[in-house]
């Protein structure tokens, strides 16, 4: 019962915020004009951010009050790193939307977030061996600032996959959605209850933005929408070490077409942090597939990447995530030549 409280509360606060959100971005004049990738054909609103923010942050605070979790507690300590961290990322990434930070800014936002996940414990300090099953702590392999540069890899890389991942309406937040809602599943398998409603309150929240922000959307999320979803994705998989399969399988092509753009962005010369329409899902979109076909074609690799995460041994998603790997890198390959 406390979890569908929570879904639900997170869900209904996200869509009655939202067309508040639509008129407040319009009254403030914090939009997305036509031009550049996105070609969308009007003036779109892009304080997204602030319906799924509040109404995840009721989901932290129904969280504590629902389960027994002592102040004192390892999993006080990480949950409340993560909804520092979801403030502090949430008004570093309205700065950006009201501003336009230069990309040193955004990633000075990223750097601090880093040190917020990593100041609460969440860290990347262990990883599961895919051949034996066994846990694998890091720490004892590696230097000791290689850790936490590790961790700033991939937060960072997290929040920029999912910023990346916003080209198309509807496209981000519905990934999110399926990775939040196999966070949840994989977290109370493993026995962690209370952790497993941040990601629940997280799905919630999306979902109830979604109708707004699929296609047709009628308001983006932009920067403070995705840098939430990124974060809270990142480091809801580091607060166990075994979702960080799970958490790559399920964004492995977004992950992957960051990793190509920045390559091929570098090998023509050209600036890796300047935005254009290489992405997989815009080269989709501009060969003429309709955008709920590629959005839906999306949620179905991630569910079903996911799944495989979760059911399958560890060997198999290692396999999984190289064949997908060479699948996609070479369809990137093969679109670049076009």
């Amino acid at each position: 019962m406390s979890y569908f409280l929570i879904a639900l509360a997170t869900f209904a606060v996200s869509a009655v915020l939202t067309p508040g959100a639509i008129w407040l971005s319009n009254r403030l004049g914090v939009v997305a004009t036509p031009g550049g990738r996105r070609k969308h054909q009007s003036t779109m609103p892009k304080l997204g951010g602030i319906p799924i923010v509040i109404a995840f942050l009721l989901g932290a605070f129904l969280t504590f009050q629902l389960f027994p979790i002592q102040p004192d507690s390892a999993d006080a300590q990480l949950l409340t790193g993560v909804a520092i961290g979801v403030v502090f990322v949430f008004i570093g990434g309205l700065l950006d939307d009201y501003f336009d930070l230069p990309w040193w800014g955004q990633y000075a936002v990223q750097i601090i977030a880093t040190i917020i996940a990593i100041s609460s414990n969440i860290i990347f300090e262990a990883m599961t061996n895919p051949v034996n099953g066994q846990l694998v702590n890091l720490n004892t392999l590696l230097p000791a600032l290689v850790v936490p540069l590790i961790t700033l890899l991939w937060i960072s890389g997290m929040m920029n996959t999912v910023n990346w991942l916003d080209g198309l309406d509807g496209l981000a937040t519905g990934v999110g959605i399926i990775a939040a809602l196999l966070f949840a599943w994989h977290s109370y398998n493993l026995g962690q209850t209370a952790v497993a409603a941040f990601p629940l309150a997280l799905a919630g929240a999306l979902l109830g933005f979604l109708p707004f922000n699929f296609s047709p959307a009628r308001i983006f999320l932009g920067s403070a929408g995705a840098y939430f979803i990124g974060f809270s994705l990142a480091t809801l998989a580091l607060i166990t070490p075994a979702k960080i399969a799970t958490a790559l399988l399920v964004m492995a092509i977004p992950i992957l077409d960051v990793a190509w753009q920045i390559f091929d962005r570098i090998r023509r010369g050209q600036s890796p942090f300047r935005g254009d329409r290489g992405h997989l899902h815009f080269r989709l979109s501009d060969g003429g597939l309709p955008t709920p076909t590629i959005v839906i074609g999306y949620y179905a690799a991630s569910a079903l990447f996911g799944l495989v995460a979760i059911f399958a041994p560890g060997l198999w998603k290692l396999i999984l995530l190289l064949g997908i790997s060479v699948v996609v890198l070479g369809s990137l390959r093969w679109l670049s030549g076009r």
